[in-house]
């Protein structure tokens, strides 16, 4: 008898319905291996075209379904000219299902994948390997929404908390003791901290915490870095680190850096996990521009359908998907354009790793 998960869908704006279509696809190709799964689907609109027509960037069927599943595949919301009151982007779901579920971890795998051009000169595929997390529920972005605005300025809040520290610098040396290797250059198991405790006591407090719960993991390096230095190291020396955690919006901006540095953000996917429900999805927003037009790349999409099968305890159709996906860029049926498009778009795409999966 097959295993049931249930998931709930987003498809997101812009170009998220062809790349969350193309994940589907994918994904369902796995169903039909002996002895595997099925995903039991249940789709809701959410994000800034339905905020536009409604007031509301998800609904409460929707919140309720996602309750109920703890589970759901995400494409990317947001559309630039969709704006609150406040001059924000409005119909993003960030806030509402990190902060509203305590999706406190926030997991961006960085790689460079086969066949895949590579911006640093020198880097081979394996030599750039590593995983963000992030914090996802404090720091400067829980002034989502809260900041105080004058018309002679403006000012926002960050906070972080001991309990916050300590369960995302947990969190950081566990995925670094489940990871198959250590860090490219030396092969050793290292967390690094990217903070600015030179400057800030809340990023000296998160430090001092992290170094705590490092002396719980006497098998694990681990060190600190500022975040101005961390951001040059990820691109004169990627190959040295193996997992980074950091504050929200520190680690937003660095797992864009990074995935520039592996090709682009349409190779890149995120976890968003708490302790009782998770999301997963491309790391990019929904380029409305290139949407319909046979341009988008899918493999973000793609590889969160991975992240989410891994976290259901299907690490075997996991391993499976992200493998195809490096077959099928390493024999050369995808090809890239400079931006990190794919030529043939999401479908093409889609049609390549599941050939892949079969020929496996």
């Amino acid at each position: 008898m097959r295993r049931t998960h249930r998931i709930v869908v987003f498809p997101g704006d812009g170009i998220g319905p062809e790349i969350v279509d193309a994940a589907l696809e994918v994904m369902r190709e796995l169903e039909e291996h002996p002895g595997g799964f099925r995903l039991e689907l249940e789709f809701h609109r959410a994000g800034a075209a339905l905020y536009r027509e409604t007031g509301a960037a998800i609904l409460p069927d929707g919140l309720e379904a996602f309750r109920r599943a703890g589970c759901a595949l995400k494409g990317p919301v947001g559309l630039p000219e969709v704006r609150g009151p406040d001059g924000t982007e409005a119909g993003l779901l960030g806030g509402i299902l990190r902060g509203g579920f305590d999706l406190f971890a926030n997991v961006r795998p960085i790689a460079l994948l086969p066949g895949v051009p590579c911006p640093l000169a020198g880097h081979r595929p394996g030599g750039i390997d590593y995983v963000i997390v992030r914090e996802n529920t404090e720091g400067l972005y829980l002034s989502r929404g809260l900041g105080l605005v004058t018309r002679q300025a403006a000012a926002d809040t960050l906070l972080l908390t001991a309990a916050g520290c300590e369960r995302i610098s947990r969190f950081a040396f566990k995925t670094a003791l489940s990871r198959p290797a250590g860090a490219p250059a030396d092969g050793k198991r290292r967390v690094t901290l990217v903070e600015k405790s030179n400057v800030l006591r809340s990023f000296a407090f998160f430090r001092r915490i992290f170094l705590e719960v490092a002396s719980e993991f006497p098998e694990i390096e681990a060190d600190c870095l500022y975040v101005d230095a961390a951001a040059a190291a990820l691109v004169s020396r990627p190959q040295h680190f193996q997992v980074i955690v950091t504050e929200n919006l520190f680690g937003d901006i660095l797992s864009d850096l990074g995935a520039a540095t592996v090709g682009g953000l349409g190779f890149c996917a995120a976890a968003n996990i708490g302790e009782a429900a998770a999301y997963f999805e491309p790391i990019h927003g929904s380029a409305p521009s290139i949407a319909g037009r046979g341009l988008a790349n899918p493999l973000s999409q793609i590889r969160a359908g991975a992240l989410l099968l891994d976290y259901l305890g299907e690490k075997q159709a996991a391993t499976a998907l992200e493998l195809a996906v490096r077959r099928a860029c390493a024999e050369g049926k995808l090809r890239f354009t400079p931006e990190g498009r794919v030529e043939g778009g999401a479908q093409a795409a889609a049609a390549a790793v599941r050939q892949a999966l079969r020929a496996a």
